[in-house]
């Protein structure tokens, strides 16, 4: 714990880095300077934890970073693992890949660094939203593998739930549009399509959650069952305005409320990991959907800041403060974050499916670059990507479209064409996805975009930041620490346990590494931008 005040207390420091024998804390409020005395006593010595842990769970990968009191990286490691592709749109995890390889790198990143659990502070943990999980209460065994939020399967479900005026009721207490990529539907699918699961559900036997209860779930050994508000507002079951679990919309979907976790804010001690998981027991102390962990470590904690975070998908989230600001331009009204005794914070989001992705089909399926990094050497070779356009809508598209039946299309192709021009139309894709985006933002927010900040694996391609800034007309801000994910979770848990005193703190914190200021002339902005409108509509409505 980092104790935070204006005068100093001389102490002896016995830690397990070596070398750190004497230093100065902070003086505190009597209680908790009366608890540091009382360690004092009971230990002989103090051991002061340094960092805090966050667990970044991703779609294609589990990372583990350990943040130090500056906010800065010092140890990182990542593993990947499988997807699974039952039929053409559905996408599925293993649940037992997503916690072992979780596991392994938080134990990866301890040994790392040579340090030991007791040298961290508190976990904050980060997830890709929306999958979908159901386990055994008893054995914590999962009835099926988690659905991923890319899949389509319950598509078909969204448009029932249309046809019949549902969708109304689902936009107005959660603040999002009826679409596969939500939970509320894939719950109610395992309920109905894996043999037995109902009925064990509705004895109280089973759990759902996203990721982030699915990982407390097993770090606290089976004690938590819990979600904070952020992943719970992207559920679908979710009411966002009375903050709580939605009855009406439980009844329409058949699912049962015994079923749900408890909703709880994202920056809060709710309880510890079980010693032999890492060593130690070590606080829990802070969840957040990935996008929302994003901004917050993009520290936008004031109305009107943006970022946009580049993954597999890239999503688009604009602090509007203590209002959720509805939409007419087919965005999401989510929650952003809550902390501990604090107001509910609301963003506006748009959720585009597949960018990162996308460099990888071309790594994986086109194979026209062996990895990720290529890409931006490859399509840097050519000036433009000469007439070619690619809309990777390989599982639909997200806002502002939300069209499930899209798929990828790539027009404009001539005998000229090269697979360079390809990798330029793939990084335009994702710079004119999230330019339709901020457009439509700006449409609900009447606010005018001044600069954005970026994070996430792509953000480190410059050519791709360039044509952001381009096809935006604004600057394009990447801060010295890309990794906002992860540094978001670990904000919010060393929120809850002291380690960092405010959130001034945290955004005193912020640096910019590099801004990518517009270069392209209006009118070749422009033309480009009305191609790639053409080529989207041209990938609308395809999968019948």
């Amino acid at each position: 714990m980092l104790l935070n005040g204006p005068f100093l207390l001389p102490v002896m420091l016995v830690g397990s880095r070596a070398g750190r024998t004497c230093g100065f804390l902070p003086t505190a409020p009597y209680n908790i300077v009366r608890s540091f005395f009382d360690i004092v006593l009971e230990r002989g010595t103090i051991t002061m934890a340094s960092y805090i842990l966050a667990l970044d769970q991703g779609t294609t990968s589990s990372r583990a970073i350990l943040f130090d009191a500056a906010g800065q990286p010092v140890a990182t490691e990542q593993q990947e693992f499988p997807q699974i592709f039952p039929k053409p749109g559905w996408v599925e995890h293993n649940p037992a890949d997503i916690w072992r390889t979780q596991r392994d790198v938080a134990r990866a990143v301890l040994d790392q660094q040579g340090i030991s659990a007791k040298d961290v502070a508190a976990i904050g943990i980060t997830n890709q939203r929306e999958t979908t999980l159901i386990w055994d209460r008893a054995t914590g065994e999962p009835v099926h593998n988690a659905i991923v939020w890319q899949c389509r399967r319950t598509a078909p479900m969204c448009d029932a739930l249309k046809a019949e005026g549902f969708d109304t009721v689902l936009r107005e207490k959660t603040g999002l549009v009826t679409d596969a990529y939500f939970s509320g539907t894939k719950v109610a699918w395992l309920l109905e399509n894996v043999p037995g699961v109902r009925a064990r559900a509705e004895a109280g036997e089973l759990a759902f959650g996203t990721v982030d209860t699915w990982l407390l779930w097993n770090l606290s050994g089976g004690a938590l069952h819990i979600t904070d508000v952020t992943n719970a507002s992207r559920t679908l079951l979710y009411n966002i305005h009375t903050g709580d679990w939605d009855d009406d919309i439980l009844a329409h979907l058949n699912i049962p409320r015994a079923l749900l976790p408890e909703v709880r804010p994202s920056s809060a001690v709710y309880g510890s990991t079980v010693e032999h998981i890492l060593g130690a027991e070590i606080p829990l102390a802070g969840i957040a959907g990935d996008q929302q962990a994003a901004t917050f470590g993009q520290a936008c904690h004031s109305p009107g800041m943006a970022k946009n975070t580049y993954g597999t998908g890239s999503f688009v989230l604009m602090n509007t403060g203590e209002s959720g600001v509805g939409s007419d331009a087919g965005l999401l009204t989510t929650i952003a974050w809550q902390l501990a005794d604090g107001p509910v914070i609301y963003a506006l989001e748009g959720s585009i499916f597949i960018t990162g992705a996308a460099v990888q089909w071309l790594r994986d399926g086109l194979q026209i670059i062996e990895s990720a990094r290529e890409v931006e050497a490859l399509a840097g070779s050519v000036e433009s990507a000469d007439g070619v356009y690619f809309v990777p809508a390989f599982v639909g598209l997200g806002a502002p479209h939300w069209d499930a039946y899209a798929r990828g299309t790539l027009v404009g192709i001539t005998r000229g064409t090269t697979k360079a021009h390809i990798a330029r139309a793939t990084l335009d894709a994702i710079a004119l996805q999230s330019r339709d985006v901020l457009q439509a933002m700006h449409q609900d927010s009447g606010i005018e975009l001044s600069a954005l900040r970026v994070d996430g694996g792509a953000a480190q391609n410059d050519l791709l930041m360039q044509i952001q800034a381009d096809v935006l007309g604004v600057p394009v801000q990447r801060p010295a620490v890309t990794e906002t994910t992860a540094l978001g979770a670990a904000y919010l848990a060393g929120l809850a346990t002291g380690f960092w005193s405010s959130p001034q703190v945290i955004a005193d914190q912020w640096r910019i590494e590099r801004t990518f200021e517009p270069r392209m002339a209006a009118s070749q902005r422009d033309t480009l931008i009305a191609g790639w409108q053409r080529a989207v509509e041209r990938a609308q409505g395809w999968e019948v």
